[in-house]
Parts: structure tokens; C-alpha cells; sequence
């Protein structure tokens, strides 16, 4: 066996590995790349973003990555962002630990491009010459680009990579060649299941009395802490000091939701039976997308200086979510051109990415108009604040069963919903607040009349 360092260039050397097997001689080249530190920088997320939290990291000091590996998830005051591996190679350094502030366009992470490229290459068999021979010999060969865990697969799967045509650039051979590769030549690849681990049934716990517990004096210890305002508190205390400056008319009214909800029950297995989850809130918003096409003064925005109105084709109406994470408020886009089934689908798209805290920043931005459901978590009355530069927000309490008279003066049991509105009173007067809060309710009350504005 001998080893010849052939050519060596800046961070490239090539290096030549020869051995003789049953008077066979092997020949390997390698080409190794002296690992180049990159600085990962935080990119701009955009929608003037310049700084988020840094909520969870995916990798470690000393992991490997591949591009469009999954590095950290940041929370901006908008939304939060999965940030991706754009390299190669291994991390070697971390600069923000959990809750830290990173700022766009200073560094993330530190990424070790890859330390021995290639150095898999296929054998190549040459004929038997003497080693004077070899000395002079020209050494050709082809490289074949493919990161180590595809080499890995195909190692695994014993695949030269010489018979893979690969799809990525400069013929670089990718993951999905190797499976396809394994496809047409065994069909189709199952990944190992593991082994199910049988579990014997948990022990019957055996009769014994239960002492009785013994209550202590609660001790109550701890101390102050104090930490910065982030996140969607940050949003909320910049978009809420704006609020302040805006003259808030108030509105409130009562509706009856009796055949809303007898409707609801009738469709919710046509619902379930599609995948979606039915509740009232497409209803109202529906209804409230046909009344602002009557009253398109409630689905526009204002200037800073309000000298100047905007008035909104597209009904984008939010919704507000209570999280973990704190108040955010995506929006259904084009409400008007959606069925109360498609306003179902997207809300139940939003509120499963919301509670797991994965909405996008589209998601957030862009609202027309705004509804606030107080009543899913017990409230009846709200005093709701706008969120500039939108001009009227609603809020919902919750629906109860209360007696009213019907008709006939006879008392009947009703399904009633209080509802309370605010409007921006410097362009907004309280008689059309009033007039589209009829027309919302009359949607509602009667159902059926919203099939004849129906578009």
C-alpha cells in the first residue's frame, strides 16, 4: 500500500490511495477540502422585521446539516419562521441561546463547510504495473458530488453511485435519485418499522386504604422577576399605544342564533363527512362580509393623519386567538368569494397552525376587518379595541338559552348571542354602525336570506 500526495492548491488537496488484492491493483483518489468556517446570517424575513426571538433550536454544536435542514424557529411580532440550512456541512457554533434577540443580517450560527468531499469514489480496477510505472501514470478520474448521507444510503443500499444519474446541479447526485434509482431496480421502498415492544398489562393495584390527606397552610415564596416585553407583547403594545390615539364609538345589540344553530346541526354532517369542522364563526363572517358590501366605510383603513380614506376590495377578515403565545390575529382572505365551507376549511387551518404557534406572516397581515369570538371562553359584553389602520372591530359573547317571546307573545326558549361593535367615530358615524349591525343580524336571525345575496 503507498499514498502520494498528487496536487495540493489553497484548501484542495488530492491525495492518491494504492493497494494490491490477489494481483489485482486498486487505485483510490481522493480529494479533501480543509473545512471553511461560514457565518450563517439571519436573513430578511420581510414586512420590515428587524429582530426576533429565538424559540427553539434544531441542531447543536457539532451536528451535522445538509441544506434545507431545519437550524431554529424564530418569533418575530408577527408570526414565527422555521430558518433553513443554506450549506453543507457541521455547526460549530451556536450565538444565541433560547429567548435571546437575533437581529436580521448579524450571524445565526457558525457552519463548518464539509471537511472531505468525494472521498467515497468508486474503485477503479487497473491493470498490474510495476511501481516505476505508476509513478508516471496519469491518474484520471471523475468525480462523482453527492453529500455523505446520500453516500451513506447507497453504501447501505450497495449502489454504486457511478450508476446514478444525478438530478441536483453539476449532476450533484440527491436523496430522491438513490430512492429512485432503488425503485426501478427492487420497486418500491418500505423504511424499516420498528419492532413493536409488547407490554404486559400494567399490575391490578391491590385493595389498601387510602390515607386521607392532611392539608398544610399554603407557603407562598418566590421573587420578583422582571424580563423584556417580546414577541406578540411587543406587537400588541405598539399596535394597542396606536389604538389609543383613535376616538372609539360603541355598539351593542342583542341576536337570536335559534335557526342558526338548527341550521348548523342539520350541515355539520356534510361537514365532518368532508374533513372539516363546522362552528358558527364562518356563519358570522359571512354575514358580516355581505353587510360591508353595503357598507364598505367599515372595511377601509385611514392614513396615519387620517387625511386620507382606503377603501378595501378584498374582505380579509381576522380573527382573534387567544394563545400561548399571547393575542395574534390572522385573517380569512377574500371572504367575499368564499362558501361558508371554504371559510370553515381556512379557519380550521388557522387555528390548528395558530395554537401550534406555525402561522406564516401572510397569515397575519393584510386584515380589513376584525371579529373577536369573547364568548369561547365565557364573556358576554366587550368594549373592543381596533387595530389600526383597520376602523370598526366586532366582538362576540357567548350563545345562550334564554326565554323570550316569540310571536304569538307566548315565552319560548331562544339561542341568544350579545354582540358589541366599535367603529373609528372620526369617519364612522354611530347611525351606520347601527344599520350594518341590523343587516349582520338579520343575516344571521335568518339564514335563508343570505342565500339571496349570495354571489
Amino acid at each position: 500500500i503507498w499514498i502520494c500526495l498528487i496536487f495540493r492548491h489553497w484548501d484542495i488537496c488530492l491525495l492518491a490511495v494504492h493497494y494490491v488484492f490477489n494481483d489485482h491493483h486498486f487505485l483510490f483518489v481522493l480529494e479533501a477540502l480543509q473545512g471553511q468556517i461560514v457565518q450563517f446570517k439571519l436573513s430578511d424575513i420581510g414586512e420590515g422585521i428587524r429582530e426576533v426571538t429565538v424559540k427553539e433550536w434544531y441542531v447543536k454544536e457539532g451536528d451535522t446539516v445538509s441544506q434545507f435542514d431545519s437550524i431554529c424557529e424564530v418569533q418575530s411580532d408577527k408570526a414565527s419562521v422555521t430558518i433553513t440550512s443554506r450549506y453543507d456541512g457541521v455547526i460549530k457554533k451556536l450565538y444565541y441561546n433560547l429567548d435571546d434577540t437575533a437581529y436580521v443580517g448579524k450571524p445565526l450560527v457558525d457552519i463548518e463547510t464539509e471537511a472531505l468531499k468525494d472521498s467515497e469514489e468508486d474503485v477503479v480496477e487497473t491493470p498490474a504495473v510495476s511501481h516505476d510505472e505508476h509513478t508516471h501514470q496519469e491518474i484520471k478520474g471523475q468525480k462523482t458530488l453527492a453529500t455523505p448521507a446520500v453516500r451513506r444510503l447507497a453504501m447501505e443500499n450497495n449502489i454504486k453511485l457511478s450508476e446514478v444519474i444525478g438530478s441536483g446541479k453539476d449532476g450533484r447526485i440527491l436523496k430522491e435519485d438513490i430512492l429512485n434509482y432503488l425503485e426501478k431496480q427492487t420497486g418500491a421502498i418500505l423504511p424499516p418499522s420498528p419492532k413493536a415492544e409488547i407490554m404486559p398489562p400494567p399490575p391490578k393495584p391491590k385493595d389498601r386504604t387510602i390515607p386521607i390527606p392532611i392539608s398544610k397552610p399554603p407557603v407562598f415564596i418566590g421573587k420578583d422577576r422582571t424580563e423584556p416585553v417580546k414577541g406578540f407583547h411587543k406587537a400588541m403594545v405598539k399596535t394597542m399605544s396606536a389604538a389609543l390615539k383613535i376616538p372609539h364609538f360603541g355598539y351593542c345589540d342583542e341576536v337570536d342564533l335559534t335557526e342558526l344553530v338548527k341550521l348548523r346541526e342539520e350541515l355539520k354532517p356534510i361537514a365532518f363527512a368532508r374533513g372539516i369542522k363546522l362552528s358558527f364563526m364562518p356563519f358570522f363572517l359571512k354575514a358580516a362580509s355581505l353587510g360591508l358590501l353595503q357598507f364598505p366605510i367599515l372595511n377601509a383603513s385611514v392614513d396615519e393623519n387620517c387625511q386620507n380614506i382606503t377603501y378595501k376590495a378584498s374582505h380579509n377578515i381576522g380573527i382573534a386567538m387567544d394563545t400561548e403565545q399571547g393575542l395574534i390575529v390572522p385573517n380569512v382572505k377574500n371572504v367575499q368569494i368564499r362558501s361558508i365551507f371554504e371559510i370553515a376549511t381556512e379557519l380550521n387551518r388557522l387555528q390548528k397552525l395558530g395554537s401550534a404557534g406555525q402561522l406564516s406572516t401572510n397569515d397575519l397581515i393584510g386584515g380589513t376587518f376584525t371579529l373577536s369570538n369573547i364568548g369561547s371562553i365565557g364573556g358576554t359584553y366587550a368594549k373592543p379595541v381596533i387595530l389600526p389602520p383597520e376602523v370598526a372591530i366586532g366582538a362576540l359573547g357567548t350563545i345562550k338559552a334564554l326565554p323570550r317571546f316569540n310571536e304569538k307573545g307566548e315565552v319560548c326558549k331562544a339561542q341568544i348571542m350579545n354582540v358589541s361593535w366599535s367603529a373609528d367615530h372620526r369617519i364612522i358615524d354611530g347611525a351606520t354602525v347601527s344599520r350594518f349591525s341590523n343587516l349582520w343580524k338579520s343575516y344571521l336571525e335568518n339564514p335563508a336570506f343570505m342565500l339571496l345575496d349570495l354571489k
